[in-house]
């Protein structure tokens, strides 16, 4: 291993110890990697601005830093359990080419802030890809509620049979529920947008950093002002991150519990594209529904990720170890969410529906609420309407063209009102 930033002489490192400590940070940070040098080199740009590098040396650094990202990217730089961790391993390589002048890389900076600048980075990216995930998926399904509209379909409540319902009011749901989590994955990439780099480890250091250069050159929307809220912000951002993932993963196992029981035998409303099904190990005649099964299990691997970093966070002020531990948790729950939310916009585009099956499906106590609004709409008090209506012997075949027509309620089948989310869909882009 390197040697270790933090070693102090005479002080005897414990293997068994140091193992603990350094846990599988080395492997997680491989995710953080470019985004640490990303960071170092902007953080090198500023210590040349206020004269702690001379322009010789920060070209020097830079040139260095951009081969080092490109061994990486194309495997010939491993990050592995040679190095403490991600940030030593940079550090080391700037030494070893760069003698002294590597050795300066480091000054007005800690471990602490270049956790927290790669962490936001990083969540920044994927942020940008569950918004543009939920605009795609919200996309799909607003073509197929504007060409499927009017295909009827049952409408359950409780898993029983209630009303006659439509395919454009079932994909309009997703249309708009998709709309919302990205308007949310993108609200909250904006709250996570802060620049914490040159807080050091929470009590900002004694040199005129210039931060705002480091805030433009990475992208970030404000500075992070404090210095200690930087360290107490840190878990905060990241539950903040994974529920935006969750709100979209919600929606995701909700819909893979539908389309779990639409496409089995006792309801056949819907076939899958062979690809999202896998066969039995033992029975020859099955296809397993495997891929929307673990699309649906995927919210349950983010909540558990979400749960992990609050527990972690029951502490005071200024930055304490126990935190290393929230970067499993959010590569494990974007990592699986971002896996399933990618396989949607495909299975939503190749759904197949079986609409003699949906048709065959609705039964005349469905009518039996058209029926009680009928009646109210020619004067009857609801109350008496709806005991009218309850009587099985009022109930007939109906036309589930026309029970859709007449729901003409905003939202409903007969008004859909798809333009509005249209435009809100437009707004995203």
């Amino acid at each position: 291993m390197s040697p270790l930033l933090w070693q102090k002489p005479g002080v005897k490192v414990d293997a068994r110890i140091q193992a603990f400590l350094a846990g599988e940070d080395v492997v997680l940070d491989r995710e953080f990697f470019l985004f640490d040098i990303q960071a170092s080199r902007a953080h090198a740009e500023g210590l040349q601005r206020i004269g702690i590098l001379g322009a010789d040396e920060l070209e020097r650094l830079c040139a260095e830093m951009e081969e080092l990202a490109d061994d990486f990217r194309a495997g010939r730089f491993v990050l592995d359990d040679r190095h403490e961790d991600g940030h030593s391993a940079i550090e080391a390589r700037l030494v070893e080419r760069l003698g002294d002048t590597g050795k300066k890389i480091h000054t007005g900076r800690s471990r602490n802030d270049q956790v927290l600048v790669a962490t936001r980075l990083w969540l920044k990216e994927k942020l940008s890809e569950v918004a543009a995930l939920s605009r795609e998926c919200a996309e799909v399904a607003l073509a197929r509620a504007e060409v499927e509209q009017g295909v009827p379909l049952p409408g359950y409540t409780h898993l029983q049979r209630a009303v006659v319902s439509s395919l454009g009011m079932w994909w309009s749901a997703w249309a708009e529920g998709f709309i919302d989590n990205a308007v949310r994955a993108a609200q909250t990439r904006e709250w996570v947008d802060a620049n914490p780099l040159g807080s050091a480890a929470g009590y900002g250091v004694n040199l005129p950093l210039d931060r705002d250069h480091t805030t433009a050159a990475l992208g970030f929307g404000r500075l992070q002002v404090s210095a200690t809220y930087a360290q107490l912000s840190r878990g905060k951002f990241e539950m903040a991150a994974i529920e935006a993932l969750c709100s979209a993963l919600l929606d995701v196992r909700r819909l893979a519990w539908d389309l779990s029981l639409f496409t089995s035998a006792e309801y056949g409303f819907v076939q899958l594209p062979s690809q999202y099904t896998t066969g039995s190990s033992i029975m020859p005649n099955k296809r397993n529904p495997d891929v929307i099964e673990l699309m649906r299990a995927s919210y349950a691997a983010a909540a558990a990720a979400r749960t992990e970093i609050e527990q972690l966070l029951s502490l005071p002020s200024g930055y304490h170890r126990d935190l290393q531990f929230s970067k499993g948790a959010i590569f494990h729950a974007f990592g699986r969410g971002l896996g399933a939310l990618a396989l949607l916009p495909d299975l939503l585009r190749n759904l197949e529906w079986q609409p003699a099956r949906m048709r065959d499906a609705l039964e005349p106590s469905m009518y039996a609420t058209d029926l009680a609004v009928s009646l109210a709409r020619d004067g009857m008090p609801f109350r008496e309407a709806y005991r009218e209506a309850a009587d099985p012997a009022r109930w007939a075949e109906g036309d589930p063209e026309r029970s859709l027509d007449d729901r003409v309620s905003p939202g409903a089948a007969g008004a859909l009102r798809l333009d509005s989310l249209k435009q809100r869909l437009e707004a995203l882009r």
